[in-house]
């Protein structure tokens, strides 16, 4: 080795920089110094030499990183300089067993990748590096330290070989993980199953902590064989209700054996807490088998087997007071009901006693809401299925769910009003805060309620009349204690959250008329609740219970409003006794004074505001011929909706104010606002311009304040505040008018007079995106000609007009944001990228509208059309490739306006310089691999515009013409610059091959549509690519693969005639299929060569 000590003392310094150090400009220079490392030829004798003599852990930790990235390169080292890696590593972590654990697992980490990126490869007939296994099972003869290493080897092997590399084929990793899991994973399976059942054959020793981590090691390998992705679904994680687990048929015996499940739950009785919350972890998955795995015997027998384990558990619940052991066994009873159904668990002879158990499990768990609140869903989830299940249950057994779920429903409703006094005096975190978990327990809860609803009911009316008699004597009180006040406020909000959710409850569950008349009973003291609460603004409010009102009001809108089955329900018998409230009619009213109050009395409150406004939208969506649209027309008619249509100012409703007291953000819901009272107005609005004149006189009077006071600079502030204000506003109504007319009135009264008031915006404030953002995306919602509302009358000039105005504020916010240089990582989408897609995605459905001819433009010398599209070109070259790809919205925006100009104005594409267009393409080949199935596909047709465009243009040269015509510039263009950059096509002809044949292709028509083209363009080059996959096969797969290549062109002519394409892309669909089965056989071939990007 010809490396000194200096150089070492120098590699130690680098560590120490890259992983402790604290100077910023240090580690990044360390960071650069480790990339040169990797790249160095050196690289493998460097890193020997710090594994070897590296004085400390962070020297052994660079070698494991720059090793790891060395094996995980597209273009891999030789084959026999990846064996001597890892029987390097093998043999380095046998003779130190005692290495820190985060160097081991690095080193480890090579070990996988090597394993996992070789697992195809072969040296002398053999597959060499699927010796793995064998050479583990020596680790495990060793001492505890070197039997901890081995399983560590294992674990981290099986989790490489589940993990998705998304810069590699998916199809590859696919072919690799189901051939590891039919040749090796049952075995590791089986081979930690052996050893678990060691450990408990043995006294355990807990004190022994190298003995409890290889317990913890051996588990965590067992839950990773049983977290494998087995058939490749890659299910989101998120989704944990719905998990199944996928086992493979030939692992049927393991699962067969009653010692299996048996060996699981003797763990989780021997093991400490730490531990046994893991041995409930793997049985969670032996719970969610897949069905199919068993004969109905077999089924029956399993499920026993699982319903015993979970009677022991609560039987000696000691270990469930570990939080974590506790959650793992609320998962577990979920799985339970997930994958089997009610009818099999009543079969199980435990099943009434069981069922009892967990039924006090239950109560128990409510009623300590404190402890683990997030395991409760697990449980509510149990018992809304099982109730959900009830009325397909055939067998004859008892399913005592009528007795259980009336008690689980009592237990929430007691805990959670028991729960608010300690709330109020300890000051905790009031769970009501968390308003997202309090929505999925409660529409969880509202099937649960309904069975035997009598009870839950009963309970209820008893609670909510005794908690309102307490408030109403506390607000008579002269001295009211605030804590007392408070307890009883959040009672009442939960109750009010109770009742909506037990009458939403009805279209989850069988109801009858007695079960309405008891939803009239609750409904009426929530009715009767807000006209209290109304009453006594602003004094008597409280933010809490008007969430919960606005829930319940939504939760009874959606069961009692708007159906025609309701017009002769209970519901309203007992609702017109007391509130004189007979029909919907009458509920709309109440429901629209109550929007309004809220509207006028809680403008500073955002969360009351927001939930109103989203209710109100809610009410004012209506189609015409439905149901939705007859409730808008009682609506219309309602005192308190045309006092809103008259009144819409901040001095009868302060959120719409511009008050320094409000955040810009708060601006926000001022859309939603005027979303929904346009549609009102819309509803007998018909050809009147008066009245919309009147609907926009307070707009009017804010625009003309705007103007006088411009040029004030001692209100600037106040400008800008009510200009963001005024384009939100306006983005509402412009939302909302769906109509040629409508539209029409809109856009006479903003133009000529206002837009030049928001262009001016803009030049003063680019910088600002609180300013810029609402008023680009009014622009955006103005161009958009939703269903065909911007087609204006042949003599009408509107639609040129309008895009001269789209063209001057994106050329202006072009201009004047590019004026603000380089900008940090963390500013550049907020400040920059955000408004340049907006400008991109208006810009876009100006192009695609169809409501303007560009050609009169340049025909009438218009310079409108062409500054537009070089402000397109300056701000693109201003972003950076990885940038357009890494900010959905950017690429949502960037790539359809791409489409949009290859399709129209391919003119214009083919006179961009030779750079631009060179970007322009490459953006295109880096779009196409993309996993976002819009953008790809938006690349596919971008491409295919272009390819079709040189195509036609080189056939026209071939032909000889009947008469002399000059050959159209803007093709020629295009040609040269194919013929100086032939690798352009040919790299993307690459990629769309590449995905048809070897990725997991979402959008296969969209791919066949460019490729033909491509392919006729770059005959030579296709043959090229054929010829390099064939030759990659084995002798055996060749001549398969050069069938498919054959069929592939099977009828296909020369041309790119739509009956051709079609022909293709069904040609396309067959090769797809065919090479795939060809390829699906293992085969003693280096997968990495099955990649003709490579």
């Amino acid at each position: 080795m010809a490396l000194d000590f200096q150089s070492l003392a120098e590699l130690e310094v680098l560590c120490t920089h890259l992983y402790i150090g604290t100077d910023l400009t240090q580690r990044i220079e360390a960071e650069k110094a480790l990339l040169e490392l990797i790249d160095s030829p050196e690289c493998l004798s460097k890193c020997q030499l710090l594994l070897e003599q590296g004085t400390t852990s962070y020297a052994q930790l660079l070698a494991a990183t720059c090793l790891s990235k060395l094996v995980s390169r597209i273009s891999p080292l030789p084959i026999e300089q990846r064996i001597d890696i890892r029987n390097y590593i093998l043999n380095y972590v046998a003779s130190q067993p005692k290495l820190a654990p985060f160097v081991m697992q690095a080193l480890i980490q090579v070990i996988a990748k090597i394993t996992k990126l070789g697992w195809f490869e072969v040296q002398k007939d053999q597959f060499v590096f699927r010796e793995i296994i064998a050479d583990v099972k020596k680790f495990l003869q060793g001492t505890v330290e070197h039997c901890i290493t081995g399983v560590l080897i294992l674990s981290e092997l099986t989790q490489e070989m589940n993990l998705v590399d998304y810069s590699r084929p998916s199809a590859k990793h696919r072919k690799i993980a189901t051939s590891f899991r039919d040749a090796s994973l049952k075995d590791i399976l089986v081979l930690a199953c052996s050893l678990l059942k060691e450990v408990l054959a043995k006294p355990l020793n807990l004190q022994d902590q190298s003995q409890q981590n290889l317990v913890m090691q051996v588990l965590k390998l067992v839950l990773n064989c049983l977290n494998f992705d087995f058939i490749g679904s890659s299910a989101d994680e998120s989704a944990d209700d719905l998990c199944t687990v996928q086992i493979p048929t030939t692992w049927r015996t393991i699962f067969l054996e009653p010692e299996t499940l048996e060996l699981f739950f003797n763990l989780y009785h021997s093991l400490p807490p730490l531990l046994s919350q893991l041995a409930l972890s793997c049985l969670v998955q032996f719970a969610s088998t897949r069905r199919s795995l068993f004969s109905s015997p077999e089924r029956a027998k399993y499920l026993g087997n699982l319903i015993k384990g979970v009677k022991r558990i609560l039987e000696n619940p000691q270990g469930l007071s570990d939080p974590g052991n506790y959650h793992e066994f609320c998962r577990f009873l979920a799985r339970l009901k997930t994958n089997y159904q009610l009818g099999e668990l009543v079969m199980v002879k435990e099943y009434p006693e069981v069922i009892r158990l967990i039924a006090n499990f239950t109560i128990t768990s409510l009623q300590h809401w404190e402890f683990a609140p997030n395991s409760v869903h697990y449980l509510l989830t149990l018992w809304q299925r099982m109730v959900a299940s009830v009325p397909f249950v055939k067998s004859t057994e008892p399913h005592l769910l009528d007795t259980y779920a009336p008690e689980i429903t009592k237990a929430f409703i007691t805990s959670r009003l028991e729960s608010v006094a300690i709330v109020v005096r300890d000051n905790l975190d009031d769970p009501l805060d968390d308003t997202a978990t309090v929505f999925q327990q409660l529409e969880q809860l509202c099937t649960v309620s309904r069975c035997e609803y009598e009870k839950t009911c009963t309970l209820l009316v008893q609670l909510f009349d005794q908690n309102a008699q307490n408030y109403q004597k506390l607000l008579r009180s002269p001295s009211g204690i605030t804590v007392d006040k408070a307890i009883q406020e959040g009672r009442l909000a939960w109750l009010v959250y109770l009742v909506g959710t037990v009458v939403g409850g009805r279209l989850t569950y069988t109801s009858t008329d007695e079960h309405d008349a008891m939803d009239g009973e609750l409904s009426c003291r929530v009715f009767q609740l807000i006209s209290l609460m109304d009453t006594g603004l602003p004094q008597c409010s409280n933010e809490k219970i008007e969430l919960a009102i606005l829930w319940f009001l939504d939760q009874f809108r959606k069961t009692y409003v708007g159906d025609q089955l309701q017009r002769t329900s209970k519901v309203y018998s007992r609702m017109s006794e007391v509130l004189g409230i007979t029909d919907d009619s009458h509920v709309l009213e109440t429901f629209m004074t109550k929007i309004v109050t809220n509207l006028k009395y809680w403008g500073r409150c955002e969360p009351v505001i927001s939930r109103t406004l989203q209710f109100l939208n809610d009410l004012s969506v209506g189609y015409p011929f439905t149901v939705t649209y007859i409730l808008l027309k009682k609506l219309v008619k309602i005192d308190a909706v045309k006092f809103m249509l008259n009144n819409h100012t901040s001095e009868h409703f302060p959120f719409l104010g511009i008050s320094d007291s409000y955040s810009l953000s708060d601006f926000r819901c001022r859309t939603t606002f005027y979303t929904a009272l346009t549609r009102l107005l819309m509803v007998d609005l018909g050809e009147d311009e008066d009245e919309f004149e009147n609907f926009m006189l307070p707009l009017t009077v804010s625009f003309e304040a705007v103007l006088q006071t411009f040029n004030n600079n001692f209100k600037q502030e106040d400008v800008k505040r009510m200009l963001i204000g005024l384009a939100r506003d306006l983005r509402g109504i412009a939302f909302a008018l769906n109509t040629k007319t409508s539209y029409t009135m809109l856009f006479d009264w903003i133009y000529p007079t206002y837009l030049p008031i928001l262009q001016r915006a803009i030049e003063r404030w680019y910088g600002e995106p609180a300013c810029t953002t609402p008023i680009l995306k009014l622009m955006a919602e103005l161009m958009q000609n939703r269903s065909q509302r911007l087609n204006f009358d042949v003599s009408s000039p509107n639609g040129i007009l309008l895009f001269r105005e789209a063209s001057k504020m994106i050329c202006t916010y072009g201009n004047q944001i590019l004026s603000l240089g380089s900008l940090s990582k963390d500013q550049i989408y907020p400040m920059k990228l955000k408004g340049i897609s907006i400008c991109y995605s208006a810009l876009k459905s100006a192009l695609c509208g169809n409501y303007v001819s560009f050609g009169v433009f340049k025909l009438y010398g218009d310079k409108h059309f062409d500054s537009v599209l070089q402000a397109f070109v300056k701000m693109l070259l201003s972003v950076s490739h990885s940038d357009l790809l890494q900010y959905r919205k950017m690429s949502q925006s960037y790539y359809p306006l791409l489409e949009c100009l290859t399709q129209d104005h391919m003119s214009f594409i083919t006179s961009l310089e030779p750079p631009v267009l060179l970007y322009i393409l490459t953006s295109i080949s880096e779009g196409l691999t993309t996993l976002d199935t819009l953008v790809s596909s938006s690349c596919c047709t971008s491409l295919d515009y272009i390819v079709t465009y040189l195509f036609k243009h080189i056939a026209k040269e071939g032909k000889k013409p009947l008469r002399y015509t000059e050959a159209p510039r803007a093709g020629q263009r295009l040609f040269h610059f194919m013929q100086q950059n032939p690798d352009v096509l040919q790299q993307m002809m690459s990629v769309l091959m590449n995905t048809i044949v070897f990725e997991d292709c979402r959008n296969q028509w969209s791919v066949s549509r460019p490729l033909l083209g491509l392919i006729l363009l770059n005959e030579k080059y296709f043959g090229e690519l054929r010829a390099s996959l064939i030759n990659s096969q084995p002798l055996l797969k060749q001549e398969g693969l050069a069938q498919c290549f054959g069929n592939l062109m099977e009828g296909v002519e020369q041309n790119l005639s739509i009956k051709n394409r079609d022909r293709f892309t069904q040609n396309l669909s067959v090769f797809r299929r065919d090479v795939a089965e060809v390829l699906r056989t293992d085969g003693s071939t280096d997968t990495c060569s099955l990649d003709m990007m490579s």
